[in-house]
């Protein structure tokens, strides 16, 4: 009866004392290693035992597992790595994949490093003991008696039998799935339950979390409103201070236009002083020069009042550049209290003008009196003169 699952090909490279590539062709049947002691027969099982996944140096019979590397001879230097391919037949589909043979190889290099590949693909270890699970063949290397091994599996404890026997009936192969399914619950709860220890201390610290957020939003409502009310009497105030300001204009008008006419109306008397004073040079100067000096002193009085009226329309008129100039609300609000105390001060100065222009208006009368007894005075000396002074 032909068996089921067979090895085809053996490959060893550079493995134990196989340094050069050999390559064993296996038939179906019966295959004998025949050889004296010590010419390699066991190195052939242990190839075929490493190659299917042993991990344990002692499977191979070496007390590492880079002994499995070729060390060299005195002829011949060591190799860096150890390869071996195994093929075997799957023409029935033992094996879990759709080939009719599958090579397993195993490369070992010096460095440690190992890789397994499953018909020339890279794969992990457990890609290949998953693989050959359903045929039987496991790491625990059953299928494989050794020298003296036999004797060990006749006296083994019961659970050693037992394991031989699931492995050979493929149960080995649920019971690793098993264990390994039971400590990914037992990673997944503990990883659950540190879940649940973040999500109650984050529930912890979200009330006041929430607490400080409601609050905030509160703040800046407040502040959206306070900010709009601010406006609100900003506007209210700069339209106050845009009619004071009209007003201001107003009056600094009204005084430019009085100080124009006081101006004329100064600059006449000058010209009438002056030919008052050169028609009557040589005629009763006791009585002239007392008048002359009593003009020139109301005279240099009103340019005096004039010169005050004057800074007192220059500081309305910097006020309201000050006030048309103001770039912002801001700078508007800053500045409301010193405009609103200079327009004040411009008001009492203004107030305190009232006695000033009074008192000009006195001067301007006792000076048009002054002058027309001056008229009187020379009119039988000039007569053409005085009519042209009273003109």
């Amino acid at each position: 009866m032909t068996p089921a699952v067979f090895l085809r090909t053996l490959t060893l490279k550079g493995f134990k004392s196989f340094a050069d590539p050999t390559t064993l062709v296996l038939e179906p049947g019966v295959t004998v290693v025949v050889g004296p002691n010590g010419s390699g027969k066991s190195n052939v099982v242990d190839a075929i035992a490493w190659v299917l996944g042993a991990q344990g140096p002692r499977v191979v019979r070496s007390a590492r597992m880079d002994d499995v590397i070729f060390a060299g001879t005195p002829g011949r230097p060591a190799l860096g790595r150890a390869e071996v391919s195994l093929t075997i037949d799957n023409s029935a589909r033992r094996l879990p994949i759709d080939f009719n043979e599958v090579t397993i190889t195993r490369t070992l290099f010096r460095t440690g490093d190992s890789e397994y590949a499953i018909n020339g693909v890279a794969c992990r270890l457990l890609d290949v003991l998953e693989l050959l699970s359903d045929s039987g063949v496991g790491r625990q290397q059953h299928v494989i008696v050794s020298q003296g091994q036999l004797d060990s599996i006749l006296s083994a404890r019961p659970e050693e039998r037992r394991m031989v026997i699931e492995e050979a009936a493929g149960v080995l192969k649920y019971r690793r799935r098993r264990e390994r399914a039971e400590r990914r619950l037992e990673a997944s709860e503990s990883s659950l339950q540190r879940l649940e220890d973040l999500v109650r201390e984050v529930r912890r610290q979200i009330r006041p979390l929430e607490r400080q957020a409601h609050s905030a939003r509160r703040h800046a409502e407040l502040f959206a409103e306070v900010h709009a009310v601010r406006l609100y009497l900003v506007g209210r105030e700069i339209e106050a201070l845009d009619r004071r300001l009209r007003r201001a204009g107003e009056e600094a008008a009204s005084a430019g236009d009085r100080r124009r006419r006081l101006l004329e109306e100064a600059t006449g008397l000058d010209a009438a002083v002056a030919e008052l004073q050169g028609s009557i040079a040589g005629d009763r100067p006791e009585e002239i020069d007392p008048a002359l000096a009593r003009a020139a002193q109301l005279r240099e009085r009103g340019r005096g009042l004039l010169a005050r009226i004057a800074e007192r329309r220059r500081s309305q008129a910097e006020l309201a550049a000050a006030l048309v100039t103001a770039g912002s609300v801001e700078r508007l609000g800053e500045e409301r209290a010193r405009l609103g105390g200079e327009l004040d001060g411009a008001e009492r100065a203004a107030a305190l003008l009232a006695p000033e222009w009074d008192e000009l208006a006195a001067a301007e009368a006792a000076l048009a009196l002054e002058e027309a007894r001056l008229g009187e005075l020379a009119a039988p000396a000039h007569p053409g003169t005085a009519a042209a002074a009273a003109g």
